[in-house]
């Protein structure tokens, strides 16, 4: 890792650690913390390689930082990458792992990810404070909230009418947070359709609203007013931009765009594209609310703002004639610059 990278990238501080008697290899990244601690979730994958890890972890620190900052909490974004097996996981590796989260001193607060989960979430809480999603509460219906308050600001913003009502929206994905959305379309007067590789989970959604459903890779050419992708990043690309044939792409999932570039795409195209870290904020303010103190409906108020945060997008873009991803840059990058001083590590 060069100064150069992190020059690039804009990160302050990026970090590799390793316990010998544990095994553990991990790297923390921290993009911005001058609005306040670095949060950020923990993943554990066997990557092919360490730039791997390194792309993983200064990638998702950014898009944390955005996501706190578009969400104007007083957070900072951060991300930490365990480089290794999840089936050879053990107790004391989280526990080598949670001594290098408490030598933060509170700096970095991480949570779940992939392959790590909320109990090895509490061995890690066992040597260090500074671990969030520990306490029980699931921020699922609170994402699946921010989502439909983003597809009103789409529709308001399209054509004045935020209704969802007779709206066909192609929900790509039926996960937790993709059938919470359902159910919530669904309760709105939408007409649904859902795609998903996991075939029983489709089943048990459609016998559950009596949603209609089609085949994974055939949901991209689907006529509809909004497509919502709540599964995989990356899955708006080359090959399916010029497939949809929707107005709005408005969902869940994490870095949807293959590329900053496909923002354009979308916008040459006419589609409306609703920045994902300002969609799916949901879970983060459910946290939140949670160390606060709060309950899941104080958690369900504060993501309503969702959909002024993005109507403000949509007009800085067609003031400025940028796309809505430029103006939620724009948006995040402000509201960074107003926290103040970066912490040094």
């Amino acid at each position: 890792m060069s100064f150069r990278e992190m020059d690039a990238g804009g990160h302050e501080h990026v970090a590799y650690y390793r316990d010998e008697p544990t095994g553990l290899r991990c790297i923390v990244a921290v993009h911005d913390s001058r609005r306040g601690p670095a949060v950020g979730g923990t993943r554990m994958l066997a990557y092919d390689d360490e730039g791997g890890a390194l792309t993983d972890a200064l990638r998702l620190s950014r898009a944390m930082a955005y996501k706190t900052a578009a969400a104007e909490l007083p957070l900072g974004g951060g991300k930490a990458v365990i480089i290794g097996d999840p089936a050879e996981k053990t107790d004391d590796l989280l526990r080598a792992y949670g001594r290098v989260v408490d030598s933060y001193g509170g700096r970095f607060v991480t949570g779940e990810d992939v392959n790590v989960d909320v109990s090895d979430l509490r061995v890690v809480e066992s040597v260090t404070d500074h671990v969030g999603g520990t306490g029980g509460g699931d921020g699922t219906d609170v994402t699946a909230a921010g989502v439909v308050h983003g597809l009103r600001a789409c529709f308001a913003e399209t054509d004045g009418d935020d209704s969802l009502a007779g709206r066909r929206v192609a929900v790509q994905g039926v996960g937790k947070v993709g059938r919470a959305l359902v159910a919530r379309l669904v309760d709105a007067g939408a007409e649904v359709m859902v795609a998903d590789v996991d075939g029983a989970a489709v089943a048990a959604v459609g016998d559950e609203f009596g949603v209609e459903s089609v085949a994974p890779d055939a949901v991209y050419d689907e006529p509809c007013d909004a497509f919502a992708p709540c599964a995989l990043g990356g899955v708006l690309n080359d090959e399916t931009i010029p497939r949809l044939r929707c107005d709005v792409v408005c969902g869940s999932a994490n870095n949807q765009l293959a590329g900053r570039r496909h923002a354009d795409a979308l916008a040459e195209r006419g589609i409306l594209y609703a920045p994902d870290y300002v969609v799916n904020a949901g879970g983060l303010v459910s946290g939140v609310v949670e160390l606060e103190g709060g309950d899941p409906a104080a958690a369900l108020e504060r993501v309503g703002a969702v959909r002024g945060r993005l109507a403000t997008m949509f007009r800085t873009a067609r003031e400025t004639g940028s796309t809505p991803l430029a103006a939620a840059d724009r948006f995040a990058e402000a509201r960074m610059a107003e926290g103040g001083e970066r912490q040094l590590f």
